[in-house]
């Protein structure tokens, strides 16, 4: 072992530790700093494979009051990154009649991210209560969709918005490839659907080798969406990097 990860395994030890597989059992963590440690283990609870769907959301509403000190800016920089990528293509002008649904949004850190640049109808859809409650606090969000995407019909309607933007929803457990056509059928003709998410989720999620990319590519062949860009950012969460896929609808 080396002295890295048994410093990392050392702080994995105590009550909340089943066995000393753990360790090597959360994907991902051995490139993770010591000081970040405890607040992987925490992002790794709503990551666990084999988690259903209720698990996941009771994971994430037992986190919720604590998520944001967690996974502060430094640490999770895929909001801002989110933000940023939007404001890029609309103008200042624009942004207060731009309507954006931010899927998967937790605690509001996109929503915040886009009021500071001059964004004003933003919708969330959250399905974790605990979560929710605090999107309350943000005052950024219009409308709150209590939601799934891509486990069946849900109420967002179609053809509504202009950037569908999701940071940070795609991983073990989470939204399925089949979300994707969710997310197409929510975003108006000629709008921008944005997701960021981890750069590695692509090589070990199961759900999303060979599969996740070569979708959104199938989608572009059959004339869905455009594919506008797609980057590979550096430090996107805990010193890993994140890929950011920007499609227009057709």
């Amino acid at each position: 072992m080396t002295p890295h990860a048994d410093s990392v395994l050392r702080r994995l030890q105590g009550p909340c530790t089943q066995s000393v597989l753990t360790y090597y059992e959360m994907k991902g963590i051995e490139t993770v700093r010591p000081e970040d440690v405890d607040a992987y283990k925490a992002n790794y609870r709503c990551f666990t494979p084999g988690l259903q769907a209720t698990d996941i959301m009771d994971a994430y509403t037992d986190w919720a009051q604590t998520y944001d000190a967690t996974l502060c800016a430094g640490r999770y920089n895929g909001p801002e990154m989110a933000a940023e990528e939007i404001a890029a293509r609309v103008e200042e002008h624009h942004r207060h009649c731009v309507r954006v649904l931010d899927v998967a949004a937790g605690t509001g850190k996109v929503g915040k991210e886009l009021a500071k640049r001059g964004f004003t109808m933003i919708d969330a859809l959250e399905p974790s209560e605990g979560m929710r409650n605090l999107l309350e606090d943000t005052g950024v969000y219009s409308y709150k969709y209590t939601e799934f995407l891509g486990l069946g019909e849900n109420s967002v309607p179609d053809d509504t918005y202009d950037v569908v933007v999701i940071v940070g929803g795609m991983g073990e457990g989470h939204i399925p490839v089949s979300g994707i056509d969710d997310l197409i059928r929510i975003t108006k003709p000629g709008g921008l659907v944005i997701n960021v998410m981890r750069l590695e989720y692509l090589d070990y999620v199961e759900a999303y080798k060979d599969k996740l990319e070569p979708y959104m590519d199938l989608l572009h062949q059959k004339g869905w969406w455009q594919k506008v860009d797609r980057k590979v950012v550096p430090n996107y969460a805990f010193d890993k990097e994140g890929i950011i896929f920007i499609h227009r609808v057709l």
